[in-house]
């Protein structure tokens, strides 16, 4: 039972040395090591973390080269088995900022943030504090020469963890992400792609905040498109987009339902997804309950001014799809 420890102490001792040494070279050989144990031996995970093998990797992060993405390779997988240990370690979060900024590492770095945000609500709410994190996160989206697609995959599953913490919502609006997200939904032809960013716009939807930022980009349009049959590209899509424009009005109730009555021909494109007897149970229902909000913003609504408010009051108590992240998740 001791061989693992002994030897993540030797993994870690030589990183350890190197860095003392600022021998870049054997300190990169070191990473290299640590990585590679830590993707063929589970069992060696938690040892790594526990010869501090974290704030040394946290420290690789800052450097723009390619031992950065050892280490946030290596710091992923030790994620798996140790999550409480590198989201407590000192300075990981500014090093994971650092590497979602460097380019290098990027993917892994935005792996390791969406690993963390699955450690439970502490974690979650210590990621989503870090500002320059989060916008970090959404210039990935926007960076130029394009990034690979398993880069901006990975950022969208970290800005999906972030947008299921509520609080954080309107910080990611006010960081620019509907801009971002729209644009991937409108340009990017790569597999998934549009079915990730539609699953955080349906998230980032539920924030009063998020209406202006959706009229900039005709975002309500857009959906709109998505919900028509034929115009999304999967099925997923489809459902995301249903699921965006329910969370909008949910969130801003009467201003947001007339935005979306407000594009010709809203209410019989919700209706015929409600009505597809191809479509979803999940798709389905979120057009049902978009069709009932959408009432209170109809030609009758004077006749019922406070009937939507009453109606998304009851909603969001009741209804087990607004908000919940197994249903909005676009990873099963």
């Amino acid at each position: 039972m001791e061989v693992k420890p002994h030897t993540a102490r030797v993994l870690v001792g030589r990183l350890h040395g190197a860095t003392a040494a600022c021998d870049g070279a054997a300190a990169a050989a070191a990473v290299s090591e640590i990585r590679l144990a830590s993707k063929e031996d589970p069992e060696i995970r938690a040892p790594l973390a526990d010869a501090g093998a974290v704030p040394l990797l946290a420290a690789q992060l800052h450097h723009a080269s390619p031992v950065s993405v050892d280490a946030a390779a290596a710091l992923l997988n030790i994620s798996i088995s140790a999550r409480d240990q590198v989201a407590t370690a000192p300075g990981v979060l500014d090093a994971l900022t650092s590497a979602l900024r460097s380019g290098h590492a990027a993917h892994h770095a935005a792996a390791v943030v969406y690993s963390l945000l699955c450690g439970g609500e502490s974690h979650r709410a210590a990621v989503c504090a870090r500002r320059p994190l989060l916008s970090a996160l959404v210039a990935l989206l926007r960076a130029s020469p394009k990034p690979s697609t398993r880069a901006t995959k990975d950022a969208l599953k970290a800005l999906f963890g972030v947008a299921l913490y509520p609080p954080s919502r309107a910080t990611l609006v006010s960081l620019g992400v509907v801009q971002a997200l729209f644009a991937l939904v409108m340009t990017d032809e790569r597999n998934g792609i549009v079915e990730d960013a539609t699953a955080v716009v349906a998230q980032v939807a539920g924030c009063a905040e998020s209406l202006e930022a959706f009229r900039w980009v005709s975002g309500v349009r857009i959906l709109l498109d998505l919900v028509e049959a034929g115009g999304a590209a999967t099925p997923r899509a489809r459902e995301n987009a249903a699921a965006a424009l329910l969370n909008l009005v949910v969130a801003g109730g009467e201003a947001a339902a007339a935005e979306v009555v407000a594009v010709g021909g809203a209410e019989e494109t919700v209706r015929e997804l409600a009505e597809d007897s191809a479509a979803s149970p999940r798709g389905k229902a979120k057009a049902e309950a978009l069709l009932r909000a959408l009432e209170g913003a109809g030609p009758a609504a004077r006749r019922r001014e406070h009937r939507l408010s009453d109606f998304l009051d009851g909603l969001v108590q009741s209804d087990p799809y607004i908000s919940s992240p197994a249903s909005a998740s676009t990873h099963g």
